[in-house]
């Protein structure tokens, strides 16, 4: 029987630990009515208190401190409501006894935003991680030795484990039940609990907002001009002339303060200009690609693939209501 932790604190997002219980135990009554023993043992452990009010209403009971608990298997970090940094300035002892833990040879797992905790505690160094979609950039700034696997639904790295955002998060604990109590018991829980299993890619759900999480200012007014002038037929040269820079320049600068190259830049708009045209309507596919700078279907649909993880026609029949199939 694997001993599991759940961390409870005060800015942890509800069903980001109710899920998680409800799921896990869910396993261990279908475990048990095979004739099999239950596979976890599931702890809810808190800093101090026993007693842990989240933001939500709702309040946790806890079974122990991090002071009393001398041995664990499987930690689990769930995601939170608020700023990161204050979110882990108030929890620094958590992080802390998240790092001593594993040093002492406890996996670790982290839910969408929790992943904080485990970049935090050093254990994502030199590791690919994933998150809320949200947060990546965020994350890559903080934490520049850390691989970010954006689309990725979830990361095993050893004994250390991240998944992507909200409920998504909750294929990574399918996984951790096939993983400790096999393929029959993940299959019996994601089929009680509804959910999806075996999903490998996250990226339909990211909403592109541009990178501006930097002070370059000749980069920004670039990037204005880019999202402004996206549908024209643009060169990465001509943007750097604007620019007042070489292109060799331009590129190294752009790509340092954004995380994107230039073309790599001007695609994401593309294609976050035409989710938004399949997501409120059932346009034509000529006119959609037109609109968002292509004249070619074969490289627009590539692209689009390549950013969403979709096809433009999944992608429209996922969120567009009422639309018709495209030409």
């Amino acid at each position: 029987m694997k001993t599991v932790s759940l961390l409870i604190y005060e800015d942890a997002i509800l069903s980001s630990v109710s899920s998680v219980m409800d799921i896990l135990l869910g396993a261990n009554r279908f475990l048990i009515e095979t004739g099999k023993e239950p596979a976890f043992k599931l702890e809810l452990v808190s800093e101090k208190m026993k007693n842990i009010q989240l933001h939500a209403p709702a309040q946790f009971i806890c079974f122990k401190t991090i002071d009393e608990v001398k041995h664990t298997d499987l930690i689990l970090a769930p995601a939170f409501e608020g700023l990161a940094d204050a979110v882990l300035e108030k929890n620094k002892a958590l992080v802390n006894w998240i790092r001593t833990m594993h040093a002492c040879g406890t996996e670790v797992a982290s839910l969408c935003l929790g992943s904080y905790f485990l970049a935090e505690a050093g254990l994502l160094s030199g590791k690919s991680c994933t998150s809320h979609w949200t947060a990546l950039d965020d994350m890559r700034s903080r934490y520049p030795d850390v691989n970010i696997l954006a689309d990725q639904v979830m990361t095993d790295d050893n004994g250390v484990y991240t998944s992507g955002g909200a409920f998504i998060s909750l294929n990574l604990v399918l996984y951790l039940i096939e993983k400790f109590s096999g393929r029959e018991t993940s299959v019996w829980v994601s089929k009680m609990f509804s959910i999806d299993m075996d999903r490998v890619n996250q990226a339909h759900f990211a909403v592109f907002q541009g990178q501006r999480r930097h002070e370059d200012e000749d980069i920004l007014k670039a990037q204005a001009y880019i999202e402004k002038h996206y549908d024209q037929q643009i060169s990465i040269e001509q943007i750097a002339g604007l620019a007042n820079m070489s292109k060799r320049n331009f590129v190294r600068r752009f790509k340092l303060a954004t995380h994107n190259t230039p073309m790599e830049y001007l695609q994401r708009v593309k294609i976050e200009s035409a989710k938004k045209e399949l997501e409120k309507n059932a346009i034509n596919i000529s006119t959609l690609m037109y609109n968002a700078g292509y004249n070619d279907q074969k490289t627009f649909r590539q692209v689009f693939k390549r950013y969403t993880g979709l096809t433009p026609q999944e992608y429209r029949r996922k969120y567009c209501r009422g639309g018709v199939e495209m030409n």
